[in-house]
């Protein structure tokens, strides 16, 4: 699909919506009207109160969809993660607005991150097993933790379309420093400084094929990690546990990332949701 393709299908979705006189957004509760009860989950829903992820534009562009998870989902952690059977989508005409908000739901910055790398080459697992650190951790409300392993066209996909205000990608970055020593670093992408790699996790590859897909400019960090261990991708045995000194660094690289988090957020910085 070419650029142009995906920013149609994409479309460049609103923050927030009026419907019954309200403006709801990301982390807005309502409560489900489904209308026609054409299916089993119309029928189970309907009458649950549910929160707000995202505001997603139809394909043909002629109207929103609310993606929701349910406040009471026991589950909802896995829905937050995009998993199926947790996730749903209602019209604005199908939900009801509950006049009790949490505070700045509809106004929250909205911040990705992107945990990237492969969970069987040693220390490159680092990225996705923060984000899983992080995707169980308080944070601030419009921050989205999503896992992409080696899902390069995924991401870029993601941060071409998605109405983010900030990314931030999880990764394993090799800079000849210690094991275990942490960065904060804000990428500079020039045009064709790197090939494009449809498959590849490099965050410099990903960052330039989301701007060739038509992402709008935001800032964009890279919390890494310097590996000890990277196994040979050809290697026949996996490896799957962090070394010891990458392990060491998870617990001080999530509170890096809430710190990273108090500057891109600053509307809720220090307000926690519930985990």
């Amino acid at each position: 699909m070419s650029a142009d393709g995906w920013a149609t299908l994409g479309g460049r979705a609103p923050r927030t919506i009026e419907v019954g006189g309200m403006a709801i957004g990301r982390g807005s509760r309502v409560v489900l009207r489904p209308r026609d009860h054409k299916d089993i989950f119309d029928v189970a829903l309907a009458g649950q109160v549910a929160v707000v992820e995202g505001i997603e534009e139809d394909v043909d562009g002629r109207g929103h969809l609310l993606t929701v998870v349910l406040e009471d989902d026991p589950g909802r952690d896995l829905g937050e993660l995009r998993q199926p059977g947790h996730r749903f989508f209602y019209a604005p005409e199908e939900v009801e607005p509950l006049a009790e908000q949490p505070p700045g739901a509809a106004a929250a910055n909205r911040v990705l991150l992107a945990g990237i790398g492969n969970i069987f080459l040693g220390d490159d697992g680092f990225g996705p097993e923060l984000a899983r650190r992080l995707a169980k951790h308080p944070l601030p409300a419009g921050v989205e933790v999503v896992d992409y392993g080696i899902r390069g066209m995924d991401l870029a996909y993601d941060l071409a379309g998605g109405d983010w205000d900030a990314a931030v990608l999880l990764d394993a970055v090799p800079r000849g420093e210690p094991p275990g020593t942490l960065y904060v670093i804000e990428p500079e992408i020039e045009e064709g400084a790197v090939a494009v790699e449809a498959h590849a996790m490099n965050p410099v590859s990903v960052l330039l094929l989301a701007r060739r897909l038509g992402a709008p400019e935001r800032r964009t960090l890279v919390v890494g990690c310097e590996p000890q261990t990277v196994p040979d991708i050809e290697a026949a045995d996996p490896l799957v546990e962090l070394s010891p000194p990458v392990a060491a660094a998870l617990d001080e690289a999530v509170r890096l990332v809430e710190s990273v988090l108090e500057d891109l957020v600053p509307s809720t910085a220090g307000e926690e949701t519930a985990p």
